[in-house]
């Protein structure tokens, strides 16, 4: 699997920028409880009010709350602001109407870190402020006593009765208001400042009401502007991902092709063609779908998981167990279900290369299993293979539906649990509502991240085996390798073939199928191959065009040995006509020009004429141009033979194999035809393996075979007097008359 990791360096700057994207798109994930959090704590809770301190305060509200300040923090304080007069800022008197009559601190621009300093000496004046009036209430009240009700009324009269009181109190009572208002927590002394705020921006003859509005619209526009750059993050990752999977898929597939289109039979006998099907369709396929969901996956959930985890703790460290408790129950569900579903995902492609096998079987052999009526034994062979991998994916499925439920469960749960403990929290004022809310978010995207992991571990071992079984095709060399130092062929021996002292063995057999063959074959000349069924007849002819190679000896052809010449240049010397008719779908014009591209009408026809396929051509409305169906299904076998003969006839070639070619015409129709041939191919040797005695009589030489043996070679005459197991044939096939 990762051997096949190098497909993806020509997509590695899309990549880069699948990373840079789920990085942004985090980002904004991430980002969004933040805000969602200040809109419940601030603009609601706080009516809009960001800090402790307020921007504007009337003289006397600044005076009370330096009163409750340290005498080192209040000069600072005071620098923090600067005191209007009225009068002295038509500006500032419009937004702050009080400024008319009365002076009103307004504060001056600051840097982050002092703000956050006023800021915080501001909530604990507050808190002080709070602690003292809880101070007053426990003592009789009065009517110039006012309480912590009057205050939470808003009522700046109050505020501004306290001061003389607050100014009479012992210091010590006050420092120890200060020390118990430290301790409280940041996030509550900026809130309870912020309610301080709202008073005091009452008093200034502010619109409080505008300022919540103000803030919650400009929040909201920057939450929608947030989601809609991780929308488009989104789409382009989409987008990117579906770009690489499919650029990798398709290299996968034209690799695989053309290494397949490299084998030799030899590799053909290891892998079946249903194998080889299913590893260039459903295999790549599940690589594609992997890189489609793990390009944004793989990187997405981490970077989500751990920012998740680093923002949920900044909320509140007191609830973190919470998530804790969650990723340890996830993790252990997740490998639950991975130890019993992964071993069957490999079960589960070698059922669909099985499955494969025996629809192609049945598909091509339809004509024989409705000869012999075995049609009900072929039904239950596949339905026993399909009902099998039916169950396999069954179980898989039912153990991958399980894991949704149980991650719902899992995540209400610690919704559930996360209520209740931030319910706690915020009764003892260690967090606010909102955080408490951007926590439960946090934890989702944690557990969501969480699930995604566990998605891809779902998928890559199944894409693993997959990956496996692709790179075993990849990395299969071909036995049959065109020679590093290539030879040319001799021309003053163009179209000879020689075996000499051949012998050939198939792969694991226990005996040569060819032993000891040697021969000459000429241009002009017709050479023809005889013998019983077995006796190695087409395995000799497939060593000419290197579909095997012979164990022992040399096969030359036009003055080489096959080995020393590149293949591409061995198959333009030969034509070869296979024992089986087999046309590709196009037109008859197509079909015939596959071996040579350019060849003209007018080589067509000829070869056509030939092949004595002009007959049933004519009869076509379309002539040439007819179509051809996929494997030749709309002709005869007799017309697919003739138009395969037409095809090699066509190349024009030095050499001309014909593989028992003939076998599927009538005895007028090869007597014309090899009329013809004899007529027409004076210059190519002619390769001809036959059944028939009739089709071969003519031969300059015939070699006879059995079991692998050469038993006589000569002309038919001299055969029939020499070679007994020719004689033997010849008189099987031919009255007593014809042999004489």
């Amino acid at each position: 699997m990762i051997k096949l990791a190098k497909y993806l360096k020509p997509f590695a700057a899309g990549l880069v920028l699948c990373v840079l994207l789920l990085f942004a798109q985090a980002m904004c994930d991430l980002n969004l409880p933040n805000y969602m959090s200040d809109i419940v704590n601030i603009g609601i809770q706080q009516n809009g009010i960001e800090g402790a301190s307020p921007e504007a305060v009337s003289e006397s509200g600044m005076n009370l709350m330096t009163s409750l300040m340290e005498e080192a923090d209040q000069e600072q304080v005071l620098n923090a602001y600067t005191l209007y007069q009225p009068g002295s800022n038509p500006e500032l008197e419009q937004k702050y109407p009080l400024l008319q009559q009365e002076a009103v601190y307004v504060r001056n621009t600051l840097s982050e870190e002092e703000l956050q300093w006023v800021n915080q000496k501001f909530g604990v004046a507050t808190w002080t402020l709070l602690n003292l009036m809880d101070t007053f209430a426990g003592q009789q009240e009065t009517q110039d006593n006012p309480t912590a009700t009057d205050l939470s009324e808003g009522d700046a009269a109050n505020l501004a009765a306290l001061q003389p009181m607050i100014a009479a109190l012992p210091e010590e009572t006050i420092a120890q208001a200060r020390g118990k208002a430290e301790a409280m927590p940041e996030s509550t002394q900026v809130q309870s400042g912020a309610k301080l705020s709202e008073v005091f921006y009452e008093e200034l003859g502010m619109d409080v009401g505008a300022i919540q509005r103000g803030y919650m619209v400009k929040t909201g526009a920057i939450m929608v502007l947030i989601a809609l750059i991780g929308g488009v993050a989104t789409v382009m990752v989409s987008f990117l991902a579906s770009k690489i999977s499919a650029g990798v898929a398709r290299a996968l597939r034209r690799d695989v092709f053309r290494k397949v289109e490299s084998f030799s039979n030899q590799e053909f006998d290891k892998f079946s063609t249903a194998s080889l099907i299913t590893r260039t369709t459903n295999d790549i396929t599940q690589i594609q779908t992997l890189l489609v969901m793990g390009i944004r996956m793989i990187c997405y959930a981490p970077i989500m998981g751990i920012g998740g985890i680093m923002m949920a703790l900044e909320k509140s460290v007191a609830m973190s167990w919470t998530i804790a408790v969650a990723v340890v129950v996830m993790i252990g569900l997740v490998m639950i279900i991975f130890s019993v579903a992964i071993p069957k995902f490999k079960k589960i492609q070698k059922l669909v290369d099985k499955l494969n096998l025996i629809a192609r079987e049945n598909l091509n052999g339809l004509m024989v299993i409705r000869a012999f009526g075995t049609q009900e034994f072929e039904k239950n062979r596949f339905d026993e293979v399909n009902r099998e991998l039916t169950v396999t994916h069954r179980f898989v499925n039912r153990v991958m539906v399980v894991m949704m439920p149980m991650m719902m469960l899992i995540m209400n749960g610690i919704n559930l649990l996360i209520v209740w403990v931030g319910a706690h929290q915020i009764e003892a004022s260690a967090i606010q509502v909102g955080d408490m809310m951007a926590f439960m978010q946090y934890a989702m995207q944690i557990i969501m991240s969480f699930l995604m992991i566990s998605m891809m571990f779902i998928m890559v071992p199944r894409a693993a085996v997959s990956g496996d079984r692709i790179q075993e095709v990849l990395t299969t060399e071909p036995e049959i390798r065109d020679p590093e130092n290539p030879q040319q062929f001799e021309e003053n021996k163009r179209g000879v073939v020689e075996f000499r002292n051949v012998s050939f063995r198939y792969h694991g057999a226990d005996e040569d199928a060819l032993e000891n063959i040697s021969f000459v074959a000429k241009p002009g000349q017709t050479t023809a191959f005889i013998g019983s069924t077995g006796s190695g007849k087409s395995t000799l002819i497939n060593l000419i065009p290197r579909f095997y190679d012979a164990t022992k000896g040399q096969v030359l052809v036009s003055g080489r040995d096959v080995r020393e010449v590149p293949q591409q240049k061995l198959h333009e010397e030969i034509g070869y006509v296979p024992q089986k008719g087999i046309l590709l779908s196009g037109t008859i014009a197509s079909n015939l020009r596959y071996g040579k591209k350019d060849a003209s009408e007018q080589e067509i026809e000829q070869a056509a004429e030939i092949a004595q396929a002009m007959e049933f051509i004519n009869e076509k409305p379309e002539r040439f141009e007819s179509e051809i169906s996929q494997g030749g299904t709309n002709v005869s076998g007799g017309q697919k033979q003739r138009l395969s003969i037409a095809r090699a006839l066509a190349k024009h070639p030095h050499i001309l194999i014909f593989d028992d070619s003939f076998s599927a015409l009538d005895f007028k129709t090869d007597a014309a035809l090899r009329k013809a041939l004899f007529q027409h191919t004076g210059d190519s040797t002619i390769l001809i393996v036959a059944q028939r005695v009739s089709t071969i009589m003519k031969a300059d030489q015939i070699v006879v075979l059995d079991e692998g043996k050469v038993m006589g070679i000569g002309t038919h005459r001299e055969l029939l007097k020499n070679c007994p197991t020719y004689y033997e044939i010849a008189s099987s096939q031919l009255s007593k008359e014809e042999l004489e």
